[in-house]
């Protein structure tokens, strides 16, 4: 292949990079490490259904709506006349 090789991973190199990860950190520290990225995925999860949810599939982007334009705009004239 002029050179080009491609490397391809074995299950045996995988389990001998698992092996020496598991020396490095050791099993417990690989247990916390795992289950706080896991407990961060589910909370992003969580927190992307619930924007989705309030938000509505009425605007793509976070402009305020007509009502809340218009509510701004007479704020700000009142606090002008003050």
């Amino acid at each position: 292949m002029n050179g080009v090789s491609i490397m391809m991973i074995s299950w045996t190199k995988l389990l001998i990079v698992l092996a020496v990860v598991v020396l490095i950190f050791g099993t417990k520290k690989l247990r916390t490490i795992g289950s706080d990225l896991g407990a961060a995925i589910k909370g992003l999860k969580k927190e992307m259904s619930d924007d989705d949810e309030k938000k509505g599939s009425s605007n793509d982007a976070d402009f305020p709506s007509e009502k809340q334009s218009e509510e701004l705009e007479n704020n700000q004239n009142n606090d002008k006349k003050e």
